[in-house]
């Protein structure tokens, strides 16, 4: 077992007591941090610059390097403020280019809803779980703590939402339709809406597994669908984060590529110089 040097002890101390962050976050900290003291085989504080770079030249993945960094960099800035060290370290993160979100189209999602055998509950809830999706833009984790009273009229309250943050969002008449057909249908009564074979609360796997078997994707590209279809049709920015969730307008801005995308083939479609040589 690794034993780690008086610092980094302090440092995860600090970062479980005084920071208070999450089990996962603490355990990826003390990982990556121990295992980096174990390579050089002295304490991190003894380390320059140098040689902590040579420690990091065998990580090729980016995202792997960077979760190091991350750890170094807070590792360092406590080092400072609790003046075991002087001078602060700070390693500028590696670039990762961004991936697109993955979406579907209406037409897409409407011929996916068309294979469904609605003649069951089974069938009523798999067609009511994608077109809530789709129509409300929730991440799969505050769609599965759905209760039917969090829909009033045609808005939808998400009590459960990422960060505890409560938000209301419009919900399309007729997904409220396909809930309510599907809940008329089964043959006991659940807390939550969505449930599974043995009426209990339906699991982010088997969640999964419906979008992945009518759609080929997971939920959250029907979360990347419902923005698309906002952003395409004309939806300010600034709208389609607050229906969202996001805490940021940058997280919302991946979008954009539609717009970028759409700019791009109205030029190739309707300008001359896109269709002869000059």
């Amino acid at each position: 077992m690794l034993i780690p040097s008086k610092e980094l002890e302090a440092f995860l101390e600090y970062i479980t007591i005084n920071k208070a962050l999450g089990q996962k976050t603490i355990q990826a900290y003390k990982s990556d941090l121990l295992l980096l003291e174990d390579h050089a085989q002295k304490p991190l504080i003894e380390l320059q610059t140098d040689d902590i770079f040579m420690l990091l030249e065998k990580y090729k993945n980016k995202r792997t390097l960077n979760r190091k960094l991350s750890a170094l960099n807070s590792f360092f800035e406590f080092c400072v403020k609790s003046d075991f060290k002087n001078e602060k370290i700070y390693f500028q993160a590696s670039k990762i280019p961004k991936n697109l979100p993955r979406f579907l189209s209406f037409e897409d999602i409407k011929q996916a809803l068309h294979l469904i055998d609605t003649s069951t509950w089974i069938g009523l809830r798999d067609y009511a779980l994608i077109l809530f999706l789709y129509a409300s833009g929730a991440r799969i984790s505050e769609a599965l703590e759905l209760q039917r009273d969090d829909i009033d009229g045609e808005w939808l309250r998400i009590r459960h939402a990422k960060g505890q943050k409560e938000r209301i969002v419009p919900l399309a008449k007729n997904a409220i339709e396909a809930i309510d057909r599907y809940i008329d249908a089964r043959d006991f009564s659940c807390k939550y809406v969505w449930c599974n074979y043995q009426k209990n609360k339906l699991s982010r796997i088997s969640a999964f597994k419906i979008t992945k078997k009518y759609l080929g994707v997971s939920p959250h590209v029907l979360r990347h669908s419902y923005a698309t279809a906002l952003v395409s049709g004309g939806a300010d920015l600034r709208v389609v984060q607050e229906l969202l969730g996001h805490s940021s307008l940058l997280t919302t801005q991946i979008y954009t590529h539609i717009q970028k995308q759409e700019l791009k083939e109205t030029l190739e479609a309707f300008h001359p110089l896109a269709h002869e040589k000059y």
